[in-house]
């Protein structure tokens, strides 16, 4: 992705460096179910640091520090996506509903932090908090991406960005509140299938930013952005774990439907093709 003369955006708040919480030990779970657990918390914004300490908290390790020339990079990289997604959604959003966009700030974290919608790990991965309207990035999460999950690519690093967008894109138009407020009265199976319908929907319009950021594009990055949804689908992960895949356990919907609703949002680069609640077919 050519990034080099895109100006970075301002609305990054780095806690990186400040010193936090590290993680203890990760128990009796083995590679494979670490592996799981981290996968898990990366794609679903679940904390998953209770199960990788055995049930304890994190605990006060880190001291202030200088960032390493890697996350330097993460963090510069960060903020110019970031500024992509500003721009194309100040374009698209009143068009398509007739009123302003106002972008949400991105925290960089290392290790721990905390947000109005819980505490947030490196396990917990990126998230959206529509409680303050940020969304949440430990940089680390790009190497994990690309060593542990086999998503590697600037591209499908930029995707898990322009994705966490979408969800303050839905928050902004008023669609998590109400998903939210129906999961509460529903169970637990028919909670998740609304789940996935928001998730896919946010799949859906980062199609639509990659679209309005083709000419940044470079030959292999949409694949590279498929890649990642596909390795991210609830499907993969839960044979990656060795389990059957469960479909009513599903919060983000499969493979397939990742990177189709993807590829919907790309090919027309409307996000009023993204409406995944109306629907007899995700």
């Amino acid at each position: 992705m050519r990034l080099r003369n895109v100006k970075s955006s301002r609305n990054i708040e780095d806690r990186r460096g400040r010193g936090g919480r590290g993680a203890a030990g990760v128990g009796g779970l083995g590679i494979g179910g670490v592996l799981f657990v981290l996968a898990v918390g990366y794609f679903t914004g679940i904390d998953v640091t209770p199960l990788l300490n055995g049930g304890a908290q994190p605990q006060q390790t880190s001291a202030p520090r200088a960032l390493t020339e890697a996350e330097q990079q993460a963090g510069e990289f960060s903020a110019r996506v970031l500024a992509t997604t500003e721009e194309v959604w100040a374009g698209i959003f009143p068009q398509a509903f007739g009123k302003p966009y106002d972008p949400p700030v991105m925290v960089l974290f290392s290790q721990v932090t905390s947000s109005p919608c819980g505490n947030a790990s490196g396990a917990t991965g990126p998230f959206y908090c529509p409680a303050d309207e940020k969304a949440y990035l430990d940089t680390d999460f790009f190497a994990t991406m690309r060593q542990q999950l086999g998503a590697g690519g600037d591209f499908a690093s930029a995707y898990v960005i322009a994705h966490e967008v979408a969800h303050h894109v839905q928050n902004e138009l008023g669609i998590l509140g109400q998903v939210n407020a129906a999961r509460q009265q529903v169970s637990t199976r028919e909670a998740n299938a609304l789940t996935v319908r928001l998730e896919l929907q946010a799949d859906c319009l980062s199609g639509v930013w990659a679209r309005n950021v083709a000419g940044l594009m470079e030959k292999g990055d949409l694949e590279e952005a498929l890649n990642a949804a596909r390795k991210i689908g609830d499907d993969h992960l839960q044979k990656r774990a060795g389990r059957v895949p469960q479909p009513h356990t599903f919060t983000h919907g499969t493979s397939e439907q990742r990177q189709r609703w993807f590829v919907t949002g790309y090919e027309s680069g409307d996000p009023n093709h993204c409406n995944t609640f109306d629907t007899d077919r995700l």
